[in-house]
């Protein structure tokens, strides 16, 4: 059994998608661009923080395939994909106010995930939120949905490089006094799965966050659950 566990936020305990497609769609037409993004098509921007999802957002807006929105913010990024450093940092600034005071409107724990935690807690587990959303969004909805459940929260801020580099991760895991073989890593998209195997943690992924089963095992995923329960059993056993 695990002495530790490190969760990432969007898409493996809260449901935020509706929050981040209402921001991502106020913060484009305020600035101009394309303002009907879906649900779907938020899953797909959303993942690398704000800054990617902005620079994907404009890519789809240029007709940019899934794959190449895909590559943006990895090592393998599309070459063809050129942003207006400008505009990003246009719409970043409407972005993050508004999503820091409106993220919690229709965000909520997928069901069971409270539990999780509590009774991790009660089997002496320590628990973290590890998410590339701007951390004053993380300790609100921490606040908000998860109070007194964490023992640390960690979002985006400067001077840490963002997932799936190891530096947030392994921040948590020192303020945790674990070391990474006592630690687990829980996400739900390719990032984690990187983030994971960069901070060399074990990984289980959920599949009812941003990405599919199928698409997850595509990026090298090796433990996959499907409820809370499942992911309960697994960090325990």
């Amino acid at each position: 059994m695990y002495k530790a566990a490190i969760f990432d936020m969007d898409g493996t305990i809260l449901d935020t998608l509706s929050d981040l497609c209402n921001a991502i769609n106020y913060s484009f037409e305020k600035a101009g661009h394309k303002h009907d993004f879906t649900i779907d098509e938020t899953k797909t921007l959303f993942g690398s923080g704000v800054d990617v999802a902005i620079k994907r957002g404009l890519a789809m807006e240029m007709g940019f395939t899934e794959d190449d929105l895909l590559s943006i913010g990895t090592d393998h990024e599309c070459s063809k994909i050129k942003t207006d450093s400008s505009e990003l940092s246009k719409i970043k600034a409407i972005y993050k106010p508004y999503y820091e005071e409106n993220c919690a409107i229709k965000t909520g724990p997928f069901p069971g995930i409270n539990n999780v935690v509590e009774n991790l807690r009660k089997a002496g587990i320590k628990t973290a939120v590890v998410s590339n959303k701007p951390n004053e969004a993380v300790l609100k909805l921490c606040e908000t949905h998860f109070k007194n459940l964490f023992d640390v929260s960690i979002g985006e801020m400067e001077g840490v490089a963002r997932k799936p580099a190891k530096d947030m991760t392994l921040k948590a895991i020192e303020s945790l006094n674990v070391s990474e073989s006592e630690t687990v890593y829980i996400g739900d998209s390719e990032i984690d799965i990187l983030t994971a195997k960069n901070a060399g943690l074990n990984c289980i992924c959920v599949d009812w966050g941003f990405r599919s089963s199928d698409f997850l095992i595509r990026n090298n995923a090796t433990v996959i659950v499907s409820d809370a329960m499942e992911l309960f059993n697994e960090i325990t056993k």
